[in-house]
């Protein structure tokens, strides 16, 4: 059985939506903090379980009877959170090994490193670290920067009409449901083994780039302002950002001026048979502004 963690969040869910496109519903279970969110998935013939990251029991429990485990990142709010988010990850990784699994799959990201500004980046290197301890097949699913966190970086420029931010580099934004089906096709298939390449779209975009992406979708001018880092930290501070959102954001940049996220790679297009699908097409960047065109 293919054991799909997190299957309530956005990647999870749209994960187990394309294994279901490849194989029979009663091949996959999902592990779930909240099995009540995902009764649709049970009425088509997923099995549904309860696992909690924080309840070694429940995973074990959860991941009866797997063959392989997807287990999706758990989300961290700065340096504070990887402690904890490590120690959930060693426990999903027990519990896939003492279940039997044959493999696990992990979603990591291509810039993980343990010396990278970007906190979540040092999480997903312990957590390859661990993947690698463990002593059993697993494949560490190199994503590239999620596409949906772009509004959150650019603020409110799309109603300003000044994307204030800090020096940056280019960045190979990556929709989910390109990662999902990716994802799906890399587990049914049985394909990549260890760290996979970078799965990323076909093109990296610095917030110059996106500025003038959404200059074009909204039909109105949105300039790019660079300003210093202590400059934005105060610009935020001002604005009420708490102070960990803040290192988050600046984390990014910093790493995305050293050129971590810039890469891209042909295998995402090669997995899912097609282009991937670019920020500019998603309208991702202009989804938040109430003013953009339909």
């Amino acid at each position: 059985m293919i054991i799909v963690t997190g299957a309530n969040g956005k990647l999870g869910r749209a994960v187990v939506e394309q294994l279901l496109k490849r194989v029979p519903a009663e091949q996959i279970g999902v592990s779930v903090r909240d099995p009540n969110q995902a009764q649709a998935l049970q009425e088509r013939g997923v099995r549904v379980r309860r696992g909690d990251f924080d309840d070694a029991e429940s995973l074990h429990h959860a991941f009866e009877g797997a063959s392989q485990v997807l287990i999706v990142s758990t989300g961290i709010m700065g340096e504070a959170g990887i402690p904890h988010g490590i120690r959930q990850h060693q426990a999903a990784i027990d519990a896939a090994k003492k279940a039997g699994a044959g493999r696990m799959l992990y979603t990591s990201h291509m810039g993980a490193s343990p010396t990278s500004h970007f906190a979540p980046m040092i999480h997903h290197a312990a957590t390859e670290e661990l993947l690698k301890a463990s002593g059993m097949p697993y494949t560490s699913l190199r994503h590239g920067y999620y596409a949906a966190a772009a509004p959150m970086l650019i603020g409110g420029a799309m109603t300003t009409g000044e994307l204030i931010a800090p020096e940056d580099g280019p960045v190979a934004w990556t929709v989910h449901s390109d990662l999902a089906e990716a994802a799906a096709a890399i587990i049914s298939e049985q394909k990549l083994d260890g760290m996979t390449p970078n799965l990323t779209a076909s093109e990296a975009i610095d917030m110059e780039g996106i500025a003038a992406i959404a200059s074009e979708l909204l039909g109105r001018s949105i300039r790019r302002i660079v300003v210093s880092d202590e400059e934005f930290r105060d610009r935020m501070l001002s604005q009420g950002v708490p102070e960990a959102s803040i290192n988050m954001r600046m984390g990014m940049f910093l790493a995305s001026r050293q050129g971590d996220f810039a890469q891209v790679d042909p295998t995402l297009a090669h997995l899912i048979g097609r282009p991937p699908l670019s920020i500019s097409t998603t309208r991702l960047i202009v989804q938040a502004s109430p003013g953009s065109r339909s």
